[in-house]
């Protein structure tokens, strides 16, 4: 029972390290968006507003950032078989 509490908890830890990279990442990723070319100006994104407000769809740079992050996990998944 204990072995198995072990095992338990090692996978736990290891889950925790890989999400806290994850949200390193993604911090990272804000950090320098401002420093990427074209990232939310591409075409496809719609901005439209008022006086006061404004409303900004990411249509196009959704896209890119989804074929982007399907390449990562397929590539990912490939290299761990």
């Amino acid at each position: 029972m204990r072995q198995l509490m072990r095992m338990e908890i090692a996978q736990l830890g290891r889950v925790l390290l890989v999400v806290g990279i994850l949200f390193a990442a993604a911090g990272l990723a804000l950090v320098v968006a401002d420093r990427v070319p074209l990232f939310g100006r591409l075409p496809g994104d719609v901005s439209f507003g008022g006086g006061n407000w404004t409303v900004y769809l990411p249509i196009g740079t959704s896209i890119v950032l989804s074929l982007l992050l399907t390449a990562a996990f397929s590539l990912a998944s490939w290299l761990r078989r």
